[in-house]
C-alpha cells in the first residue's frame, strides 16, 4: 500500500475541479487493495457488469484482478474564504483505521500542497463515522481535534447509531469534539452556504450524509459512501457487502443518481474510485 512514504506525491498539486466561485480539491491520504476480493464485496455483479465498471474505472482494478482502494477527502472553498472538508481520511499511525488500511495517512501533506492550513478549516462534514473518513479528525493523547476552528457536522441519527460501528466512537472521537465545543449535530438536510447542501443518505451507515453543490446548471456531489465503486454506477442498485442497511442505501443511491440525472450532467467527487471526478 501507498502512504506517507510517497514524496513524489507531495510535491505535486492535488488535482481540482471548479464549480463557479467554489474549487473543490482532491486530498488522497492513502491507496491500496481492499482486504477482500470484489467479488465477495459485490456478490450480486455480473461479470458484464464487471467488465463495464473496469472500462469505466480501470484504475480501481489491478493487474492480477483485486480492488484498489484509494481514500479520498475533499475541500471545498469559495475564493480565498473558509475552508470545509468532508470526510477526514484514513489518520496517522494507530489511528482507528490502522487495522485495514493504509496508515500513516498523508493528508496534512495533501493540505499543505493545496495551501490550506488546518486553521482555514472552518466546517468537517463527516459524512459518516467509519474509521476510513475519520482518522485525522482528532488526534493525539489525550485526544484533540486536528481541525481547531471547525464545527464537525454529523448527523444525529450516526451519533445515535455510532457504538454498532465502533465502540472506541464516543471517548475517541465525540467526547473531544463537544468537550471543545466542535461537534455540530445536525437532522436531515441542511444549508452550509450559498450553494453547498448537505443531503440526508442514509443506508451505507444509519446516519450517512452527502454534500451536493450547484452553481447556475452545474451540480457536483460529494458522495461518501453512498457509492464505493463503479460498478454501483453501472447498475445503482447493487449492494455493498459492507452497508448497514442494503435496502435503505440502494434507495439513497438510486433516488438521487436518478434525479440528478434529470437535472443534466452532474460531476460525482468519490473518495473510493480510481479517479477523484467522474461525470454522471
Amino acid at each position: 500500500m501507498r502512504g506517507a512514504g510517497d514524496d513524489w506525491h507531495h510535491r505535486r498539486m492535488p488535482p481540482r475541479r471548479t464549480l463557479g466561485s467554489i474549487t473543490v480539491t482532491a486530498l488522497t491520504d492513502g491507496e491500496g487493495p481492499f482486504f477482500q476480493p470484489r467479488a465477495e464485496a459485490f456478490p450480486d455483479a455480473t461479470p458484464e457488469q464487471w467488465r463495464a465498471a473496469d472500462q469505466r474505472d480501470p484504475a480501481s482494478v489491478t493487474p492480477d484482478g483485486r480492488w484498489w482502494l484509494p481514500f479520498r477527502s475533499f475541500a471545498l472553498r469559495t475564493g480565498d474564504g473558509p475552508v470545509t472538508l468532508v470526510d477526514a481520511g484514513i489518520g496517522p499511525a494507530g489511528s482507528p483505521a490502522a487495522s485495514w488500511a493504509p496508515v500513516p495517512g498523508r493528508l496534512p501533506a495533501e493540505l499543505a500542497a493545496a495551501g490550506i492550513d488546518p486553521a482555514d478549516v472552518r466546517t468537517v462534514v463527516l459524512t459518516h463515522l467509519h474509521s476510513d473518513h475519520i482518522g485525522w479528525a482528532v488526534t493525539g493523547t489525550p485526544g484533540r481535534p486536528y481541525f481547531p476552528n471547525a464545527d464537525y457536522v454529523v448527523q444525529r441519527a450516526e451519533l445515535a447509531a455510532m457504538e454498532s460501528v465502533n465502540p472506541g466512537l464516543p471517548a475517541g472521537l465525540v467526547a473531544p469534539l463537544r468537550a471543545a465545543g466542535q461537534l455540530r449535530v445536525v437532522d436531515g438536510d441542511i444549508t452550509l452556504a450559498p450553494g453547498v447542501r448537505v443531503l440526508s443518505t442514509p443506508g451505507h451507515t444509519a446516519g450517512h450524509q452527502s454534500v451536493l453543490l450547484e452553481a447556475d446548471d452545474e451540480r457536483l456531489l460529494v458522495t461518501g459512501d453512498l457509492l464505493v465503486h463503479a460498478v454501483q454506477l453501472v447498475d445503482p442498485d447493487l449492494a455493498y457487502a459492507h452497508e448497514e442497511d442494503p435496502a435503505t442505501a440502494r434507495e439513497s443511491r438510486v433516488a438521487l443518481l436518478r434525479a440528478l440525472t434529470t437535472h443534466g450532467p452532474t460531476v460525482l467527487a468519490t473518495p473510493h474510485l480510481g479517479t477523484p471526478f467522474t461525470t454522471l
